[in-house]
């Protein structure tokens, strides 16, 4: 299996000299390639700040981050704007979808900025809208959509150029739990069946018993890891007794 991210000795603090808040200490973690990992905490456990970091929206303090081997801490500018275009996919709570262009236009859009050629945007589109059902509605515009159905655009936007890893920052958290579970179904399907390799930050129980492993901050630092032995309600309680031996307010 292939090793897609590998996260050595990571380490990041906010603040001024004298005044700094340690928030993340010495994380090392394997991500392999079909990995669907979430990554649950405390308020204040240093989820959101490691996804940042993974994702490359933020630099460590010190430490490495491997992609595929290449450390994109010390890529300059110009090589991580390729890295982020070519390899790295992006779901955010806020959909970040264009109000002025129809669905199709907004799940095509990475492509058209590659330069990919129109026959060939429109057959991917099309695959991607019919694994997120949405073939009703790439003609419509963003405002309506559904929450969920945006979302599920999004998520088909952020696969559309098959990145090397998917990274999901709250990606329910707006969501109803009709959507949620919708939305759920289609990135455990692009996980087992498309092999996306996929990375989220949540709060929500639920949502992170669709993943494999369920990785847990606390102080900075991972407590502990649970697998998905097969059974989702049974993953589900599992999660729901590990935070709760935890304790704090997850958000």
């Amino acid at each position: 299996m292939n090793k897609i991210l590998e996260i050595r000795n990571l380490s990041k603090s906010y603040g001024r000299k004298g005044y700094k808040t340690m928030v993340l200490q010495d994380i090392s973690m394997d991500i392999y390639e079909g990995d669907f990992i979430a990554i649950m905490g405390p308020s204040g456990s240093g989820k959101t700040t490691l996804l940042n970091l993974l994702s490359t929206l933020d630099k460590p303090d010190r430490g490495e981050i491997l992609l595929e081997g290449d450390n994109v801490i010390k890529m300059k500018n110009k090589k991580l704007s390729l890295i982020r275009r070519d390899k790295i996919g992006f779901i955010f709570q806020d959909y970040n979808l264009l109000d002025n262009m129809t669905l199709q236009d907004n799940i095509a859009l990475p492509l058209t900025l590659n330069g990919v050629s129109p026959e060939k945007t429109i057959q991917k589109v099309q695959e991607k809208a019919v694994r997120f059902g949405l073939e009703a509605h790439l003609k419509k515009y963003p405002y309506q959509l559904s929450g969920g159905q945006k979302q599920r655009a999004a998520s088909a936007r952020a696969l559309i150029t098959n990145p090397r890893i998917l990274f999901a920052d709250e990606p329910t958290g707006a969501l109803d739990s009709r959507s949620s579970r919708d939305l759920l179904c289609c990135l455990k399907a692009a996980n087992e069946e498309g092999s996306a390799t996929i990375l989220m930050v949540t709060h929500d129980v639920y949502t992170a018993s669709y993943a494999k492993q369920v990785y847990f901050l606390r102080d900075g630092q991972i407590q502990c890891r649970l697998n998905h032995r097969g059974n989702r309600k049974e993953f589900y309680e599992e999660i729901m007794q590990m935070l709760a031996s935890m304790g704090g307010e997850q958000e």
